[in-house]
């Protein structure tokens, strides 16, 4: 599947245009029910077999469990605030316009790859694996939220005079 959200049809549109469009289509339906189920299965990970996993592990192998248990969920929490702000927009219960507040964006995935220590064990094969989805995840949102938002930097505020200053500040240039 790609992620490209800019078509022949809408390559000039305003951002506001481009979010409409994507969270009426298929792609982000699909999208989100992925997204949505990979935190159902992180959650039931988490509170299940993870913890059997956690206490198997050695004392430097919990705390790296640990760890990355927090970094995942992290992430996801974000990847699904992200997804719901779509939503909303999809259901009529926030504007686009709204949605582009830098509050709703998504910010760089700086949480780093799992660090396991050396000569110890490994991480339980569930958590790398949903770590792993985890990372593709938001590596995708990420990229469609750049790319719905191009060419316009992300409003600070929900704010229907500032926005329309930022109108106007752009087209006289000041």
């Amino acid at each position: 599947m790609t992620d490209t959200i800019v078509t022949p049809g809408n390559a000039t549109a305003t951002p506001a245009t481009r979010v409409a469009d994507f969270v009426a289509s298929e792609m982000f339906a699909k999208l989100f029910h992925e997204g949505m189920d990979l935190v159902e299965r992180t959650a039931a990970y988490l509170d299940g077999p993870g913890r059997d996993d956690s206490r198997a592990l050695d004392r430097a192998g919990a705390l790296a469990y640990a760890a990355e248990s927090m970094k995942l969920t992290t992430r996801l929490m974000q990847a699904a605030s992200w997804l719901l702000v779509q939503r909303q927009v999809a259901e009529g219960e926030m504007s686009a316009d709204e949605a582009m507040g830098e509050r709703y964006r998504l910010p760089p995935d700086s949480i780093e790859d799992p660090h396991w220590p050396e000569n110890g064990e490994t991480a339980p094969a569930e958590l790398a694996d949903l770590a792993a989805l985890s990372r593709t995840l938001y590596a995708r949102l990420k990229r469609i939220d750049e790319n719905l938002f191009a060419g316009e930097p992300p409003q600070a505020s929900v704010n229907g005079v500032g926005a329309q200053m930022d109108r106007l500040r752009s087209a006289f240039g000041n």
